[in-house]
């Protein structure tokens, strides 16, 4: 008995470690910058995460609010980039609540994203999740 207790103790390293291995990689990214160069450096890091981690192994939500909202407008500079990110599985997210304060509507906005009431709301509930957070 004494030698199959201690070889379950020494296996829980390995067995946690194996459920760390099997635990999915979530991150949260934060977009409230009025800046096309951040814009770019945000989803060249979404980019660099899944060809990195694998695309398969990684789930990834964009957020923007405040000024970095504009990241997701239909005339944006990145729109392109925006739409081959959302093609790649990546759940790209406005604010409304920043819309409204912007008087924007779903129209003004890719075709693309996903809606959330409020940015800060959505990004601190993820963290408490255990989600990573990036803010590039």
């Amino acid at each position: 008995m004494r030698r199959s207790f201690i070889a379950a103790i020494a296996a829980m390293p390995l067995f946690a470690a194996a459920q760390e291995a099997a635990k999915p990689t979530r991150v949260v990214v934060q977009v409230s910058e009025a800046d096309p160069v951040r814009w770019n450096l945000v989803l060249n890091n979404v980019k660099n995460l899944q060809d990195d981690l694998g695309a398969d192994k990684v789930t990834i939500e964009v957020v923007a609010y405040g000024p970095g909202i504009g990241m997701l407008k239909f005339d944006a500079p990145t729109n392109s980039r925006v739409s081959d990110t959302i093609k790649s599985g990546v759940a790209i997210q406005a604010c409304e609540n920043t819309m409204r304060n912007q008087q924007l509507v779903r129209a003004d906005m890719h075709p693309g994203v996903s809606y959330v009431t409020a940015g800060v709301v959505q990004i601190v509930r993820r963290q408490e999740q255990g989600w990573a957070y990036l803010r590039p």
